[in-house]
């Protein structure tokens, strides 16, 4: 920000000033919910993909456990860890298991994601409000020092479109993020979906076998 910019800042009227500084925390939060959520879906992303190519492997569940312990952050490996904790006798129970299980991690992704919804629907009404109370100073100002010359007119006018600029600044980067962000966990919750048809499929399969099992030495 430059020094003329700053000064106008200064020079502005209490309210444009609460404006303001509304704007820089939405603007703040908002960046650190951004850095969070790439990090975070990119460490997903890629802890679900190591995950899953173990499970196409076949191996025992014993095995995947530790795979999926190792990585924490993966949806699919939160996904089967929770499956195989709390593991169902039934496989209705198992279905809608399965299914909770991928709901709360989706949520978990998407979590503080409606904060940028609000900053980009909400920052640049909140600035053009400062624009507007802004321009009434400056009006007022007119009538007080009875010109509308342009040395009168420009600063006041400056003033009072910082807090539209402001609101942008803030509302732009959200929404860009936010749309990003919605799609990337569109993305991840149809990977899940598909992955948790497999694990369905794995923990019939494996219950199956130790039905035959049992019944085997039942004989």
């Amino acid at each position: 920000m430059s020094a003329s910019t700053w000064q106008l800042v200064l020079q502005a009227s209490w309210l444009v000033k609460v404006i303001l500084t509304i704007l820089a925390f939405f603007s703040t939060v908002s960046w650190a919910i951004i850095f969070h959520k790439w990090w975070m879906l990119a460490a997903s992303s890629r802890q679900s993909a190591a995950f899953q190519s173990a499970f196409s492997t076949k191996t025992s569940a014993a095995q995947l456990l530790r795979t999926a312990q190792s990585l924490p952050n993966g949806s699919a490996s939160r996904v089967f860890q929770t499956a195989y904790q709390t593991r169902a006798s039934s496989s209705l129970a198992s279905e809608r298991l399965l299914r909770e299980a991928v709901d709360l991690e989706v949520e978990r992704l998407q979590a503080y994601l409606p904060f940028l919804a609000t900053t980009g629907s909400a920052a640049p009404f909140i600035g053009l409000l400062g624009t507007v109370w802004g321009i009434m100073d400056a009006f007022h100002g007119i009538g007080v020092a009875g010109s509308a010359s342009l040395a009168v007119v420009a600063p006041a006018i400056a003033e009072a479109l910082i807090a539209t600029a402001a609101g942008l600044l803030a509302a732009i980067p959200a929404v860009v993020a936010y749309n990003a962000f919605i799609n990337w966990t569109r993305r991840i919750s149809l990977e899940l979906e598909h992955f948790a048809d497999s694990l369905k499929e794995r923990m019939e399969e494996q219950s199956n076998h130790e039905a035959r099992l049992s019944a085997r030495t039942s004989v």
